[in-house]
Order: structure tokens, then sequence, then C-alpha cells
């Protein structure tokens, strides 16, 4: 397969491990060893990387690639996007899951449509999935993927719709005053995401 035209990141390649060639690498996958089922990955330039051995190994998987047989030429992969093309991940998926890259250039309205911004980009910093946020003139802000933010996606549409009060865009003026009220607003450390990939 040639270099992909619609290109998915699914990894990120990081440093040696060990003096054979291995190297540590960061999946972006529901199941890391799944990094392994793909087939030929990609790097931006086109060249391609072919798994030999992968193995779990904490937070990353170690990996393997044929032709990398030692520890200088793992260094130089230090720092490797891995790619494959968007036709190549599975289409049938749960009725709520979303692929990232599906979800980026969406453009993100409130209940009653209007405009509030378009996505630009999906993380997780540890807590839970966050959606980026742009639009002209502002700088890019960040605001919860859970169900109670983010109530609807239409991916024919091009759009999703976001609840401002429960993403924290505006305040809730029906708030309780009483600090031991946790009811969800979408601030909820997880208990309402939704299941991405």
């Amino acid at each position: 397969m040639p270099k992909p035209e619609n290109p998915v990141q699914l990894a990120v390649i990081g440093a040696p491990h060990g003096t054979r060639g291995e190297v540590r690498v960061k999946t972006f996958t529901g199941d890391p060893l799944a990094l392994g089922d793909y087939g030929l990955l990609y790097d931006e330039t086109g060249r391609s990387f072919e798994i030999m051995e992968i193995r779990a190994a904490k937070t990353v998987v170690v990996v393997r690639f044929k032709g990398v047989n030692d520890r200088n030429a793992a260094e130089k992969l230090n720092g490797v996007a891995l790619f494959i093309d968007r036709e190549q991940l599975p289409e049938e998926l749960d009725e709520d899951e979303f692929y990232h890259t599906d979800l980026v250039g969406l453009e993100a309205v409130d209940p009653e449509g209007a405009a509030i911004g378009r996505v630009t980009g999906i993380f997780d910093f540890g807590g839970g999935d966050l959606i980026e946020l742009s639009t002209s003139g502002r700088r890019p802000y960040l605001i919860p993927f859970t169900q109670s933010s983010v109530p609807e996606i239409d991916l024919e549409a091009g759009r999703l719709v976001i609840d401002p009060v429960a993403a924290g865009l505006v305040a809730d003026d029906d708030a309780s005053d009483d600090p031991g009220d946790d009811r969800d607003k979408g601030q909820d450390g997880g208990r309402d995401r939704r299941e991405r990939k």
C-alpha cells in the first residue's frame, strides 16, 4: 500500500528499549497491542514500518520493526509518528463510539443551532477526553467530552451540539449554593464519559 491519502495517526515512537533495536511506542488504539493488526504503518514521508514483534510494557508497547536491529537505528526513530489510511479502520462502531479523526473539523453549535466554534483537536491528559474548540479571533479552549457536554454528534451533517452549561461555557444560574451539591454539570471526572476511539 502506498503512503496513506487520508492518514490517521495510530502511534508515536519513543525511546529505544534495550540494545537490539526495540523501541517504546505510545499507541492511540483502544487496545495497545492492536497496533500490530493494521499491517504496514507509515511515517509522514511515506516510509513504511513493519512490526515484527510487539508486547505490552506498562503504559506503552515495546516494538521491534523490520530492519531496525540495533540501538543506534532505534534512536533515530524517536518521535516518529505512525499512520495508516482512514480506510483501514473498522467502520462498525457501537452507537456512542467515534474516531477522533472523524470529529476534528466538525462545527460546534448550541442546542438552538448558534455557532460556537469548530473542533480542532481531541486530547486526553489523563482525566478523560477533552474537545478543543476554535473560533476566529479567540484562543482555542477545551471542554469535557461527555454525554452531558456533547449530547448530539451528527457526522453526516458535519456538526456536534454542545450544552454550554454542562460544558462550562456559561454559568448555571440554577446552580446550588451548597458546595456539597455534586450534581452532574459535565465536570464529572468521567462518570458520564462516552467511549471514544
